[in-house]
């Protein structure tokens, strides 16, 4: 491989907002991707690809090539040398030694924080909620994630989704373990494919297709998703309901209830309707309705380091304390929407104990009875995808 002047310097743009701008990465990649219609597949994969290696390991290449602040030069330099791709010589590779980088390197291995680059106070925190746990799914985060599509069942099989995706040029293996997943088996961007605009596939992480299923969901239900962003998982309810029943997706942030209606259009759902979470009336309204409540709450999103490793650096013990506030919020005031003898999933995307099984002990016991656990289920990052919990209530 040979640098490129215009697409390193695209990834030392892209350093500078995420780290600089404190932006998130997936945002700013499209946008930087999208100032140069000239590059081809290889010099758009090549800035993504990079940008995000570099945010995955930031701890460590700084500490290597002790770059200070934002010279953002040196750790690509440092990517370089470790990828062995030559350095040009260019006035900002200046001083650089890939002899001392790798060197550097491999004394780095020894202190676990600065060889899986990770804060030292998430590491700490890590280790003391999942114990030995911790070193395994920490060094699973830090693997590029997989491409994951979610068959649109309403649309489509699963069969016959594969077949017109390799006619696209898109390749993609089983999972049979999930019965809508298809991996790809390179990465590319499907968005811009026939398929995808007709509505047959969303992207959707396998673990992340565990938790639709887990409700225990039939046709003709009445559901309420009431933390839906922008309703990947709401879609998924739709097509298990088979556009049967009726589906209430909630958020407290209205653009994304307004993307989720398009992506609704686009999957052919005919059963759903959209709410904007005003105040605790929105709430009250709905009282003792639903026959299945979904609780997708916000939270630290630890499981998806993977996907998202800029998320690392943004995270703070301030609001990881702030988001296990919340998530007791959301369960105490938003279950009282379920009916007597229904059933609701409360599910995060972190890997920790204080968000998860604490959580809804904490809640069975503030609520006395009235509520009680019927299943849990974990997926880990050490198991290939992403990392997820869910627990199924009942209200008695």
């Amino acid at each position: 491989m040979r640098l490129h002047r215009s697409t390193s310097e695209a990834v030392i743009q892209a350093l500078d907002a995420i780290f600089g701008g404190k932006r998130y990465a997936d945002k700013v990649i499209e946008k930087v991707l999208k100032q140069n219609p000239k590059w081809g597949a290889r010099d758009r994969r090549f800035i993504a690809e990079t940008t995000y290696d570099i945010v995955r390991w930031y701890l460590l290449l700084k500490r290597i090539t002790e770059a200070k602040g934002d010279d953002y030069w040196k750790l690509l330099a440092a990517w370089c040398a470790l990828h062995g791709v030559d350095l040009p010589a260019w006035d900002e590779f200046k001083g650089v030694s890939v002899s001392k980088v790798k060197s550097e390197e491999m004394k780095a291995r020894s202190i676990r924080k600065v060889r899986e680059s990770i804060p030292d106070w998430l590491d700490e925190l890590g280790e003391q909620e999942l114990g030995k746990l911790w070193e395994k799914e920490l060094q699973s985060l830090n693997e590029e994630a997989d491409v994951v599509l979610r068959v649109n069942t309403l649309k489509i099989s699963k069969r016959d989704l594969q077949e017109r995706l390799d006619e696209e040029g898109v390749a993609t293996y089983d999972l049979k373990e999930y019965p809508d997943a298809l991996v790809l088996e390179e990465r590319q961007n499907v968005f811009g494919k026939p398929s995808f605009k007709d509505g047959l596939f969303e992207v959707q992480d396998a673990a992340s297709q565990l938790i639709a299923p887990f409700m225990k969901i039939e046709p003709g239900m009445r559901v309420i998703d009431a933390c839906a962003g922008a309703g990947g998982k709401t879609l998924h309810l739709a097509a298990l309901m088979k556009n049967k029943g009726r589906i209430v997706a909630m958020d407290v942030e209205q653009w994304k209830l307004d993307e989720l209606q398009k992506r609704a259009r686009r999957a052919g759902v005919s059963n759903m309707e959209t709410r904007f979470i005003e105040s605790s009336k929105t709430i009250k309204r709905l009282q003792n309705s639903a026959d299945r409540l979904l609780l997708d709450v916000p939270c630290s999103g630890l499981g998806v380091l993977k996907r998202n490793p800029d998320a690392k650096w943004k995270l703070s013990p301030d609001f990881i304390e702030k988001v296990r506030t919340l998530q007791q919020h959301i369960l105490n005031d938003y279950c009282e929407m379920l009916k007597p003898g229904g059933l609701m999933v409360y599910s995060t995307c972190s890997i920790l104990a204080s968000e998860n099984e604490k959580q809804v002990q904490q809640f069975l016991k503030q609520q006395e009875g009235k509520f009680e656990l019927q299943a849990e289920k974990r997926s880990w990052p050490s198991e290939g995808f992403d990392g997820f919990y869910m627990a199924l209530i009942k209200r008695t």
